[in-house]
């Protein structure tokens, strides 16, 4: 399915609800933007909490963010 969106004079869109709702995308969500050959592609970033599954038996969603909180202070 296409959507029809406009862009604002600022280079602002608005994904269309029915998108948002599909993808879980709310405020404060990430999304990246990639250049392909057919045009611009839109994706949502997986967040923390969308990885916790993989690291289920090792730690809790918390633990998981405490430490991922802690190795990107040590990265600045």
């Amino acid at each position: 399915m296409e959507y029809e969106i406009k862009v604002t004079r600022k280079g602002q869109t608005t994904i269309p609800v029915k998108l948002r709702r599909k993808y879980n995308i709310v405020e404060g969500s990430r999304l990246t933007m990639v250049d392909t050959e057919q045009g611009i592609l839109v994706k949502p970033l997986k967040g923390t909490l969308d990885l916790a599954g993989s690291g289920s038996k090792k730690a809790s969603p918390r633990q998981m963010k405490k430490l991922l909180d802690r190795l990107r202070e040590e990265d600045l």
